[in-house]
């Protein structure tokens, strides 16, 4: 008989997008047994959880181990309309394995805790004077930065990437272990988008989640300050966003490795658009096609995230372990491991 964690069993049907009564008929569960399944600890026979792993593509030992899904309070990057909620907790699962899967790791190896800034927007006076100082305390060059995800990396911030079921949420961020943050993002992204993504994530980390701010704040938008400040310093891009066209646009992407839109955004936003032009620049925007879909030829590439995998690759050398052990050590399939962190 095993011993089945509940938690573990509502985080494999989350992250599959299944409801209980979906599950329930899978396994040809009553309601009322299905509902039992992710209420209490219960020991399960070798037959019933044979067939529980089966209906959840997890190793039986999943259901086994030690911790639980747990809420992830920082928020998600970006909403575009009402999203089901069953697509919420899917991601939140998914992140959720992630955060556990790290926990794992990192208890088994030498890792410093990480010295992340907290900057008050309350004391500091604005999103954008936080972005101003964590690109001095960093010892960020002016102008554009190259690679966001290295900068991260190198303080210590984890990042993940993972094909969400949805267009309409771009990452999520949460807290491993209490003291590493992580970051996962959609990797169907496009290099311009993850990157502003990062740069969000990274603005509620910093500003947010130590200094408790109070509900009524609108931390979302004070993310998005922050981000636009950190990747596209007003001191810095003035100059190149005065008397903006929508030709110059395109140029300009390429140099700041942000999206035309955002750069838009961004001239109106320093009193450098005005309202007027930039319903014109969308004008054509509309003209070109590119509304939704900017041209193949100003793809910004997509930034690749080396932390984890390296930290996974130090430990499977160290304990001489093949695929099918790596995986297992983090209590998963082989092939969803290597889905997960795009191992070979």
């Amino acid at each position: 008989m095993a011993k089945v964690n509940p938690r573990m069993v509502t985080l494999a049907r989350e992250s599959k997008g299944l409801t209980l009564s979906e599950l329930g008929k899978i396994l040809k569960f009553t309601p009322q047994a299905a509902w039992q399944l992710e209420q209490n600890y219960h020991n399960m026979n070798a037959e019933m959880l044979e067939s529980l792993s089966k209906a959840l593509h997890y190793p039986q030992s999943f259901f086994v181990q030690e911790g639980e899904g747990q809420p992830l309070p920082l928020s998600y990057r970006n909403k575009r309309g009402v999203i089901p909620t069953w697509v919420l907790s899917q991601i939140d699962a998914h992140v959720n394995i992630y955060r556990l899967n790290l926990e794992k790791l990192l208890s088994t190896l030498s890792y410093h805790e990480p010295e992340i800034p907290v900057l008050d927007v309350l004391k500091l006076g604005t999103p954008q004077e936080c972005a101003k100082k964590l690109r001095k305390l960093w010892q960020i060059e002016k102008g554009p930065i190259e690679n966001i995800s290295e900068i991260l990396e190198h303080n210590k911030i984890f990042l993940l990437s993972f094909p969400f079921d949805s267009d309409k949420v771009d990452g999520k961020c949460t807290i491993a272990g209490g003291k590493y943050p992580l970051i996962v993002t959609d990797k169907k992204l496009l290099g311009d988008r993850q990157r502003f993504t990062l740069a969000y994530h990274l603005g509620y980390i910093v500003m947010h989640w130590q200094t408790s701010p109070e509900f009524s704040r609108d931390l979302s938008h004070e993310a998005n300050l922050f981000a636009a400040e950190f990747l596209m310093p007003e001191k810095d891009i003035t100059t190149d966003l005065k008397d903006i066209s929508f030709k110059q646009l395109g140029v300009l992407k390429k140099k700041w490795k942000a999206s035309m839109i955002s750069l838009l955004h961004r001239s109106e936003d320093l009193g450098l658009t005005t309202p007027n032009q930039k319903r014109y620049i969308l004008e054509q925007f509309n003209q070109s096609g590119i509304k939704k879909r900017e041209p193949l030829e100003l793809d910004i590439p997509t930034e690749n995230y080396k932390l984890v995998k390296d930290l996974i690759t130090k430990y499977k050398t160290k304990q001489e372990l093949n695929l099918k052990k790596l995986a297992g050590f983090f209590d998963l399939e082989q092939d969803d491991f290597l889905e997960r962190y795009d191992f070979n």
